[in-house]
């Protein structure tokens, strides 16, 4: 019989400024801004026991795509403690970061630094689940329920808190297509989504036959680690991918400008159908592979076919899963559409990993307490204005209060939304805007590059004026 919970937490009389819901990188980029900010009274609840970051891809020599400089700080403020290169400071790991000549860390580092930053912030609380939201009108506050959960994840106690902001940083959870939800679903079924590849690594390795679903850089790397770890010969692995092709991401200077803040503002003033239209065709700029990976699985290939015969794998991009089931006890059958020749064939396999990324968590279940107030486009998504605010009723926002929403504005802000190196900006930004004042000030301007039509010059910042040297004199030197 499982306990009641224990009565619930007083809850403080005084409002806090801020509450933030879920604690990943971007809730923690701006729990480590607004630690500074000693006016601030914040807090954050995770229901997960400590900070994790994709710990199921956290692949041996598996790199973040975006250089060190994309910490949780330092495109806002290069000084803050929180940064990477002061937790390396802090291992006395400097001059061997500053040899190896890395711009791009492993996966791995990046998880190990957070994991740092969150160990020493008090505002952060693990092990805290946020039931619901609601506005009380006879406060001019949000309620925020939550329960705290013991070591087991079994609820310890419930609490409350008044706030006059929260954020919403509750982050992605895993896609699988359709046609293979019921399968992975079954237990003992050997289909199971990228998210818990290393969790089951060693069993792939083990079987006969692997089929992986997705050509993104998770279904790249997964390949990739597959394949250096079967014997010559007898890999006999699958790759498939609906994209035209296994293609790298989209990495020159310029076309990284896509993730500056001037390409955000330009994305959010555009129409809803316009940015419903843009965002599919721009896949390779936060889709595709990275091409350091797609290097290394040809050279791979290649190494296997040096002394005669060819490896066993398929590699076979345009094709999706129409339907799928298990056939005997232990293995799956795909059945498979060519989108580009229209052809159609089955593929039996042993096990199935689903590299077929992840979705925004639908904010609708936590926030059902504020469904009356808030607004919505023509989808039923919530709008979102450009400071990364809900767009809610004036009854709401007319009493300075808000609810701000973190990587859950693709629709509405752009390829960005889900990018690292826009956290510090974005996490700045959402200060600036609940201050009300510039603890962070913020460029004018950040790419070259100019979107759109605008009216007049585009803002060129100032030139900075150098202190005038006075020449030396003529004569007797010194």
């Amino acid at each position: 019989m499982t306990p009641s919970p224990s009565p619930p937490l007083q809850a403080p009389e005084t409002p806090r400024d801020l509450v933030g819901i879920g604690i990943g990188p971007s809730n923690l980029s701006l729990a480590a801004l607004a630690h500074p900010l000693t006016t601030l009274d914040t807090v954050f609840y995770e229901q997960r026991p400590a900070f994790t970051w994709h710990p199921g891809l956290l692949i041996d020599g598996a790199r973040v795509q975006v250089p060190f400089l994309a910490d949780l700080v330092t495109l806002a403020d290069p000084a803050s403690p929180w940064t990477f290169l002061n937790y390396l400071k802090s291992l006395d790991r400097l001059f061997p970061f500053y040899f190896a000549e890395r711009l791009h860390i492993h996966r791995a580092e990046y998880d190990a630094y957070c994991r740092w930053v969150a160990g020493r912030l008090p505002a952060l609380h693990f092990g805290h689940q946020v039931d619901a939201v609601r506005w009380n009108p006879e406060r001019d506050v949000f309620e925020v329920d939550f329960t705290q959960l013991d070591a087991d994840g079994e609820a310890e106690a419930l609490g409350r808190t008044y706030t006059r902001n929260i954020v919403l940083g509750i982050g992605t959870r895993p896609h699988v297509p359709e046609p293979l939800r019921p399968l992975a679903e079954t237990p003992g079924v050997p289909v199971l989504h990228a998210a818990d590849y290393l969790d089951h690594r060693e069993a792939l390795l083990a079987v006969g036959h692997v089929t992986v679903v997705g050509s993104g850089q998770s279904g790249a790397e997964i390949f990739l680690d597959l394949l250096r770890h079967r014997p010559a010969g007898r890999e006999r692995l699958h790759w498939i991918g609906r994209t035209p092709a296994f293609a790298p991401m989209e990495y020159s200077k310029l076309g990284l400008e896509h993730f500056t803040p001037d390409y955000t503002r330009y994305f959010h003033a555009l129409s809803e159908s316009v940015r419903d239209r843009l965002l599919p065709t721009q896949w390779q700029l936060n889709k595709g592979i990275d091409a350091t990976t797609l290097a290394a699985i040809h050279d791979e290939l290649y190494r296997r076919t040096l002394h005669g015969g060819w490896p066993d794998t398929v590699l076979t991009p345009g094709v999706r899963v129409r339907t799928a089931g298990r056939l005997a006890t232990t293995q799956v059958e795909l059945h498979l559409e060519h989108l580009q020749q229209g052809t159609r064939t089955r593929l039996t396999t042993d096990a199935v990993v689903l590299a077929t990324g992840y979705r925004e968590r639908p904010l609708t279940p936590l926030l059902a307490g504020l469904d009356p107030y808030m607004r919505r486009d023509s989808r039923e998504r919530p709008r979102v204005d450009e400071h990364f605010r809900l767009v809610l009723d004036p009854s709401i926002t007319t009493t300075g209060c808000h609810a701000y929403v973190q990587n859950a504005e693709l629709h509405t802000h752009g390829v960005g939304a889900p990018d690292l190196g826009l956290a510090a900006w974005r996490s700045a930004t959402i200060l600036n805007s609940l201050t009300g004042t510039d603890p962070y000030p913020l460029p004018a301007r950040t790419a070259f590059t100019t979107f759109g039509l605008e009216q007049g010059r585009p803002q060129v910042p100032p030139t900075r004026r150098l202190r005038t040297l006075t020449p030396l004199a003529d004569g007797n030197g010194i």
